[in-house]
This record gives structure tokens, sequence and C-alpha cells, in this order.
């Protein structure tokens, strides 16, 4: 795997990592619903798939 390849997914972890973050979390923290769940639920859910499928696309795309 070529060194941009490999700077992509340390860039798409720290984005998790600040996304999933107590700061960003608590905006979402109320008695809200999304489609009947908690919007909290659904952001951490939603963030998670995200960073899953920009990981599978990056490695499968990109793989050497």
């Amino acid at each position: 795997m070529k060194k941009r390849h490999e700077q992509k997914l340390i860039l798409i972890a720290f984005s998790l990592f600040i996304l999933l973050n107590m700061p960003l979390l608590l905006l979402f923290d109320s008695s809200q619903k999304v489609l009947g769940f908690p919007a909290i639920y659904v952001y951490i859910f939603t963030i998670w798939l995200i960073g899953i499928a920009l990981t599978t696309y990056i490695l499968k795309k990109f793989d050497e």
C-alpha cells in the first residue's frame, strides 16, 4: 500500500476520533427521535458505518 493511501486511512481514523468524541456526542444527546430511535444512536451508528464504508473502499480500490 502506498504512503498516500496510508495517510487517507489515518485521516479517517482521526476524523472518527473527533466525530465520536464527547463534545460532539453531547450535541445529539436529547430526547429527540429520528425514525423512532434516539438521535444519539442514529448519529453514532451513521458515523460508524460511514467510517467502515470509507475504509473498505480505500482498502479494496488501492490494495496493491
